[in-house]
């Protein structure tokens, strides 16, 4: 009996030795939302797991009781004794980090630096964000400054849209930034292996003789057409009531189609609609039935009110339910940006789309329409999905971005991406960031931080700066020689980066550009630009200039072969004929009014 009671006393400590146990549960946030791609580590074998889309989770042990550390970025990890025969159900906390992240974010800031502010009002039913433009500041002072490379170029066909309607721009409209962009000037690619090319320029500057102009110019790698990873692109259709305009639906409904020619039989298209009800109108289907695509896009038809955040969180299951592990997972959000239904604040979107950041899949807007155009919440829904924002005024301005242009909307090559430079006061007394103003609401609160951004292949990205040189002399001929002015830090994390592995590229910055540099042939007509939007926004910093110099501007730096830049020329000649009605046969009377209404008091050249 007793050999009986020690054998099977051996048996079953050598069964416990030798079982495995099945550890299992779900992990979800504090307002019970699934949380995919949570890492679960044991640590008595340091093997780990990866949660699944619903927030689930199985790892084998050995041990009945074992600890796990639970980590996702922004949220706090936790470390746990658990039973693994029991099922688990962990409620991960964000992390005060991501709290802190969730506030309104800067898209160009400088070092210690306390902004002043003039604001705009708003303008009709549209919305836009109140800026704060940048200031002249003295570089002995700070020297650092930053700003995110994520540019849209919603702003120049939506001041198109305001110009072509012969109706004066909202100053807040106006994203200087995004009207310089537009153009993709000065492209070269990198070298092989490389992410970014950094090219520069120092010019004279066309509003003061004074001043200098700083060009910073950076160019994104383009992806082979032909080896493009596999894309599964959802597009979210606003079909509610007020989509019901020709400006609106119909011309989505062609940009659809148009987007459809270039999809390949390995990309998926899905399309979410919302209108009075929110429904999946076409299911995940292969970019070959290009004729089944097509009928499902024709017959769509606007009605209804628009619940939009619930359409946002039904596009993004149907995105994660397909997504394609290496390809391109986009849901991309086509409306005038009324949401009237769910959560519709600012506020209330951000935290909606941030929660879907860390699924990879990005979000692109489309904006449509006028009257009731929420540019605010588009530009919102677009940051916090580390996506892109375009505005679609005409056909033209569709095929621009889902065809020419297709690489750059919708396949990034780059995340997060920022610049900081470094300015030597030895050779900059002060300069001011043109465009990449801030919102009123990041620059009120201190403790707002830098927002990077998404780069898209084949883009180009270029910054302005107007800087009065240290050296009187360093301000004259181009001829005199002048050492390096700063330092550049180009850094971004490549996409789908699990591991956030920051990656960085420094450039140093010339003082002086040869005749023969490719950056100076687009750097004129970028300078015009940047003078156009300055006065649309009425800028204190444009100096008094007038229209005429504006014109005479884009007429020296145009391009004549290019068809953008001369669109722009031409928007220039209309934009005069509304902000000055009969200006030639007014001259004698212009400048007894001009006494009494004197044009914007010209801001503090330097601090």
């Amino acid at each position: 009996m007793k050999k009986l009671t020690a054998y099977c006393l051996f048996f079953l400590i050598a069964t416990a030795a030798h079982s495995q146990y099945y550890l299992r549960g779900s992990i979800r946030d504090e307002k019970n939302e699934s949380l995919q791609n949570v890492r679960i580590l044991l640590l008595s074998s340091k093997t780990g797991c990866i949660s699944g889309q619903d927030g689930s989770f199985g790892i084998i042990t050995k041990a009945r009781y074992d600890t796990v550390t639970v980590s996702l970025e922004g949220y706090e990890s936790q470390t746990l004794r658990v039973q693994a025969d029991l099922w688990q159900n962990i409620v991960l906390k964000l992390s005060a980090e991501a709290v802190y992240k969730n506030r309104p974010r800067l898209i160009s800031f400088t070092s210690d630096k306390k902004n002043s502010s003039r604001f705009n009002p708003f303008v009709s039913d549209e919305t836009y964000f109140k800026l704060v433009e940048n200031e002249f500041v003295k570089a002995s002072e700070y020297p650092t400054t930053g700003f995110s490379l994520n540019v849209n170029k919603a702003a120049y066909s939506n001041v198109r849209r305001f110009i072509n309607m012969q109706s004066k721009v909202p100053p807040d409209a106006v994203r200087i930034e995004e009207l310089i962009n537009y153009f993709n000037l000065g492209y070269q690619p990198p070298a092989v292996n490389e992410v970014f090319k950094i090219n520069s320029a120092v010019t004279s500057c066309p509003w003061n003789e004074k001043d200098r102009l700083l060009f910073v110019n950076v160019s994104a790698k383009k992806l082979d057409i032909e080896s493009k990873p596999p894309g599964n692109f959802v597009f979210l259709v606003d079909v509610s009531g007020s989509m019901d305009m020709p400006n609106r639906l119909p011309l989505l409904k062609a940009a659809l189609q148009l987007f459809v020619k270039n999809l390949r039989p390995v990309d998926k298209i899905s399309i979410v609609t919302y209108g009075g009800m929110v429904s999946v109108w076409l299911p995940p289907t292969p970019g070959d039935e290009q004729e089944k695509i097509n009928r499902s896009v024709e017959v769509l038809t606007a009605a209804g009110d628009t619940p939009g955040s619930y359409a946002i969180e039904a596009a993004y299951k149907l995105a994660a339910a397909n997504f394609i592990p290496g390809g391109t997972n986009r849901v991309i959000l086509a409306t005038d940006g009324d949401f009237n239904v769910g959560q519709t604040s600012e506020k209330q979107l951000d935290e909606l789309i941030t929660r879907q950041r860390h699924t990879g899949i990005y979000l692109t807007c489309l904006g449509v329409g006028m009257g009731n155009f929420k540019d605010s919440k588009l530009q919102t829904l677009a940051k916090r999905g580390n996506g892109n924002y375009a505005y679609l005024d005409d056909l033209h301005e569709a095929e621009k971005v889902l065809v020419y242009e297709l690489t750059e909307t919708l396949y990034a090559v780059a995340d997060d991406a920022f610049i900081n430079i470094d300015f030597d006061p030895t050779q900059v007394s002060a300069y001011r960031l043109i465009g990449f103003d801030n919102k009123k609401e990041a620059v009120r609160d201190m403790n707002s931080d830098l927002d990077g951004g998404e780069i898209g292949s084949g883009s180009t990205t270029m910054a302005v700066f107007e800087i009065l040189p240290a050296s009187a002399n360093s301000a004259g001929a181009d001829t005199a020689p002048v050492p390096d002015i700063g330092m550049l830090h180009l850094r971004f994390y490549l996409p789908g980066d699990t591991m956030n592995d920051l990656q960085q590229i420094l450039y140093s910055l010339p003082g002086k550009t040869g005749e023969k540099d490719s950056t100076l042939k687009c750097a004129k007509f970028a300078a015009a630009v940047a003078m156009f939007g300055m006065k649309l926004k009425e800028s204190p910093y444009l100096n008094k200039a007038s229209w005429t110099a504006v014109k005479a501007a884009a007429d020296a730096g145009v391009d004549k072969t290019n068809y953008l830049q001369n669109d722009f020329l031409m928007l220039v000649e209309k934009t005069i004929r509304i902000y000055e009605p009969g200006r030639k046969n007014k001259k004698a009377g212009r400048k007894k009014k001009n006494n009494k209404n004197p044009e914007v008091t010209e801001a503090p050249r330097y601090p």
